[in-house]
């Protein structure tokens, strides 16, 4: 039996701007996600550097918080087997030019920054992005 995995996924401030929050919602539903957590909310400059301090030091990372930090976001953590595979499926490779049909980021993404979503690329990472979001309360099954 294929146990059950959990992952971070975040519309991002371009998506949510752009009045595409409800179709991505639509698509984690329709990939048979269940979503565990939702939260809307505005990343303050802390905040984003601290969830992207893996990033610290490359040439991206200053335009990435200034890019997360722009408008709001919804995080929300999602349940399924293999979620976090299945959700980066979903969301199609980071750059939008090079993303499958009728994925994420093909639909809604501008460019390999403003692409629309974020997912957790490793149970580990998971595991960290989750926490830095949501109480264990939260992710109560």
């Amino acid at each position: 039996m294929t146990q059950n995995e959990r992952t971070l996924a975040i519309i991002k401030p371009d998506a949510v701007a752009d009045g595409h929050a409800g179709a991505i919602l639509t698509l984690i539903e329709k990939a048979g996600f269940k979503i565990l957590a939702m939260r809307m909310m505005h990343l303050n400059r802390q905040q984003a550097e601290g969830f992207y301090d893996v990033h610290r030091g490359k040439p991206f990372f200053e335009s990435l918080v200034k890019f997360m930090t722009e408008g709001r976001i919804i995080v929300l953590a999602l349940e399924r087997e293999n979620a976090i595979l299945k959700w980066r499926e979903v969301m199609g490779a980071t750059n939008p030019v090079n993303a499958a049909e009728g994925t994420i980021r093909k639909l809604y993404g501008a460019s390999i920054e403003r692409n629309a979503a974020h997912g957790s690329d490793a149970p580990e990472t998971a595991d960290y992005e989750l926490r830095y979001f949501f109480s264990s309360v939260d992710l109560l099954p």
